[in-house]
């Protein structure tokens, strides 16, 4: 299991005046740092007003987090825990949720598992692992339930779990609504094909979870509507989610929009947290 993400942590909405050595000196308070940016504009040099401080150990990273909240030179400043390169265009990524999806699951894995494996990163509230409502069969699928949604960003950072012998996948749990906003949003700044099967990056699943960042539906996922349900049924009653697990990623373009990396059609545009999504990446 790679915690080295753990480390990392993005910093919204400083001070346009706020360097790196005054980012540096405050931050360093909690811990030992490795690494300390501000983000500016190639262009005009002129800070986008987030940077990221990478400490020595997760546990500093922790500490950082849990004195929130921050001021420097004047601003209430984010800490969120920083989402790599690779995972930050993905729709959900920066969303604030208490609640994971946990994709992968073998026979053998009980709910005791997922309890002990997931409570490392926070207190959990409940773990839930979805069997079918008439064999009683389990689905591979189920959620996790954390009590602060800190807890649920770590355990998303890391994405792979080693759990009872398997390696298990975990995902936000974004409600339905706030992945078809994202899902806007992107289209109306210019971002293009998404990563699932449909024109807009998921599937058409009427009920249950649609096909999420390719997984599952409209693509190569379990079922044509959506990660491991069955036929049109999706993932059953839990209408109110989108999110699938599948074995092979679909294909699309990707990127820009509300959720890209290298434009200024952000909501923060150029002057705020960064080009081309809500955070930017870095």
């Amino acid at each position: 299991m790679d915690t080295s993400q753990l480390c990392k942590l993005f910093i919204g909405g400083l001070n346009v005046q706020t360097t790196e050595a005054g980012l540096r000196s405050h931050f360093e308070a909690y811990g030992s740092l490795t690494d300390c940016v501000v983000v500016v504009n190639p262009l005009t040099k002129r800070s986008r007003c987030f940077g990221f401080v990478t400490y020595a150990d997760a546990e500093q990273a922790d500490a950082a987090v849990a004195a929130s909240p921050h001021v420097l030179d004047g601003n209430n400043v984010e800490l969120k825990r920083a989402v790599s390169r690779e995972d930050s265009s993905r729709p959900g990524a920066h969303a604030k949720v208490n609640k994971l999806f946990v994709g992968g699951l073998k026979a053998d894995i009980e709910e005791a598992h997922l309890m002990e494996h997931f409570s490392q990163f926070g207190t959990v509230d409940k773990v839930e692992i979805i069997a079918d409502k008439e064999s009683g069969k389990k689905r591979g699928f189920g959620f996790i339930h954390f009590a602060d949604h800190d807890a649920a960003d770590k355990a998303a950072v890391v994405k792979f779990h080693p759990i009872n012998g398997h390696r298990v996948e975990v995902k936000k749990a974004v409600p339905r609504e706030e992945i078809q906003q994202a899902s806007s949003a992107k289209s109306f700044r210019g971002g293009g094909r998404g990563r699932g099967g449909s024109a807009n990056g998921f599937s058409a699943g009427r009920e249950g979870y649609g096909g999420y960042e390719g997984y599952g539906g409209g693509g190569p996922g379990y079922s044509s509507y959506g990660g491991y349900g069955n036929g049109s049924n999706g993932f059953g009653n839990y209408s109110q989610h989108m999110s699938a697990y599948g074995p092979v990623k679909g294909s699309g373009a990707g990127g820009g929009g509300t959720w890209g990396r290298n434009s200024n059609s952000g909501p923060y545009g150029a002057g705020g947290y960064g080009g081309g999504g809500p955070y930017g990446s870095y």
